[in-house]
């Protein structure tokens, strides 16, 4: 049965709608945890036994169709990714994908072809629908007629006054209505089940300076308690291109990466930026730092979606995009990425982040760089969140992170597409940046009042070194060593680069060692021990570099084996 192929939830899922054989379904899963393979299970097994005798899938993006359309073909269904809205199936067909902009085009004749045959409509995202209104109505229009409806989403619902076609809703106490999902798997359920992977914020902070549309020069933190206007000043300070701030977490962001990479060569980074110009000159710093062009991804461009695929399928180290990878895009390579948008809503936070969740193999870990500003902390924080779809809440407060999903997107592409003119005097003047926290599994670990044990934070992300309650058990632990002072520079340097190569390579040692010891429980002692045996040599701390570094291999090679 193709239900033994599945992964747990999928199968409990699967098993759940066999024994009801509803007509419309809605599956609320994590990004990353495989919606399209559930589905298309289900379309598979109603077509085998004659309930149904079409597929349609509707699609946020075009890139989307095609993507299901490769998927489905592995399950021996045949869809067509470019049907035109007139146009006539071919025979050789079990169905089609379309988007929701373009069943609104002409729902009447996707409807009679819904009507033509025994049809199951899976909507993709589902929450699209409740976008427009027009895409609404278009969504009840053409799919009514289906024999059956499985909706699909992965993200937090808009809490708009649109109800979902074909969702169930349930009167509240407050007089609202809220959906009801069939079944629900969220992130929490999705990592503990190893389904997707452990991500790491690490937060970035920094000095800022800034000209005010008055005219006046302004210094602050990134991150400490400011006005709206000057939180949000500050942040788009950080995120210029011209400043420190970004040159320094890029650069912190390709280190992680080429870390991963030593491990996994097609890891892949993504820059996720907020306009064309930012993402061009965010794409010209990383070509300074990694000596090779990323790729850049327009969402107005011709064949954007192409070079998604090709990215995907590469050794490419970086993509930069504006607003083009969101949901649904599958690029299971990513491993590390850097938030430089001011969009900070739930829904495109939790789409962004869906990028990375995706796991691949046990050990992986996504690192994601960000600014450490209240409001995209407290997403980080609450990436466990499960929401349902809200009818007739009423949004008292602008800063409500369930406000109107549309208006407050809207209002940040306003902000990130204004001209100088636009926005009178202000003038980013300079910035730089500095590490200032982890966020994981809903708890900050660093800022002013803790230290982060540097050795160990830099090896949170190596492959295969830590499963997800190890990472946390780290971080715990280091929380706890508050108050330490910081080892100072000593007074004279020895610049001979064989010794700062010994002094590296020892760092580095002494880390992977502290890591291995958070997944097995063995003690420093005895795994240096281990390693001096296998590989010969003095202690560490007489050891040259070569035989630094031979020890340095032979943990990563234990690192991947105990991975599987």
């Amino acid at each position: 049965m193709a239900s033994q192929r599945l992964r747990a939830w999928q199968r409990a899922a699967f098993e759940q709608y066999e024994r009801a054989q509803p007509r419309d379904f809605l599956t609320v899963a994590t990004p990353g945890a495989g919606k399209t393979t559930f589905a298309l299970t289900i379309a598979a097994d109603l077509m085998a036994r004659g309930v149904v005798e079409r597929v349609v899938v509707v699609t946020p993006t075009d890139h989307l169709k095609t993507q299901w359309a490769l998927a489905a073909s592995g399950l021996g269904i045949r869809l067509d990714p470019a049907l035109a809205g007139q146009g006539a199936l071919a025979a050789d067909f079990h169905g089609f994908a379309v988007t929701y902009a373009g069943l609104a085009v002409n729902p009447n004749a996707y409807r009679v072809r819904i009507e033509a045959r025994r049809t199951m409509v899976i909507l993709d995202e589902v929450h699209h629908a409740a976008d427009a209104l027009s895409w609404g109505d278009a969504v009840r229009e053409a799919c009514d007629p289906a024999q059956r409806r499985l909706a699909l989403t992965g993200t937090p619902f808009r809490s708009d006054d649109h109800p979902i076609p074909f969702v169930t809703y349930a009167p509240q106490a407050d007089g609202t209505l809220q959906s009801m999902a069939d079944f629900t798997y969220g992130y929490g359920s999705a990592l503990r089940d190893g389904v997707v992977r452990p991500v790491l914020f690490m937060a970035y902070s920094g000095q800022m300076q800034w000209r005010t549309r008055a005219g006046d020069e302004v210094a602050a933190r990134l991150g400490e308690p400011l006005t709206k206007d000057a939180t949000a000043q500050a942040l788009r300070t950080a995120l210029d291109p011209q400043g420190s701030w970004m040159p320094t977490v890029l650069q912190a962001a390709h280190r992680r990466l080429v870390e991963v990479r030593r491990d996994i060569p097609d890891a892949g980074g993504l820059v996720i930026a907020g306009d064309q110009e930012s993402a061009r000159q965010y794409a010209a710093l990383l070509t300074q730092i990694t000596g090779d062009a990323p790729t850049v991804v327009l969402s107005d461009e011709v064949g954007a979606s192409g070079r998604i695929a090709e990215f995907s399928a590469s050794m490419t180290p970086w993509l930069v995009a504006v607003r083009m990878v969101s949901e649904g895009v599958d690029i299971p390579r990513l491993a590390v990425g850097v938030y430089a948008t001011t969009v900070a809503t739930p829904l495109y936070f939790a789409q962004a982040i869906g990028r990375f969740v995706r796991a691949r193999r046990r050990g992986e870990t996504a690192s994601i760089f960000l600014p450490s500003v209240a409001g995209l902390l407290a997403l980080a924080s609450d990436l466990e969140a499960e929401r349902d779809h809200v009818v007739g809440r009423p949004v008292s407060d602008e800063d409500d992170l369930y406000a109107a999903e549309a208006e407050m997107l809207a209002q940040a592409q306003r902000d990130e597409g204004a001209s100088d003119d636009e926005l009178g005097t202000y003038q980013a003047l300079g910035s730089d940046a500095s590490f200032d926290r982890v966020v994981y599994d809903g708890g900050e670990y660093g800022g002013a009042v803790e230290q982060l044990d540097e050795d160990e934070l830099d090896f949170l992300g190596i492959p295969g070194l830590l499963e997800p309650d190890q990472v946390a058990a780290l971080l715990k632990s280091s929380r706890s060593k508050k108050g330490r002072a910081k080892e100072q520079a000593p007074a004279a340097v020895d610049q001979d680069a064989v010794f700062e190569r010994r002094a590296e390579l020892r760092r580095e040692l002494n880390g992977l060692v502290g890591a291995w010891h958070h997944r097995t429980g063995q003690p420093h002692g005895v795994t240096h021990t281990q390693l001096r045996t296998s590989c010969g040599g003095p202690p560490a701390a007489q050891a040259t570099s070569d035989q630094l570094q031979q020890r340095i291999d032979l943990l990563r090679r234990w690192a991947l084996r105990a991975s599987g």
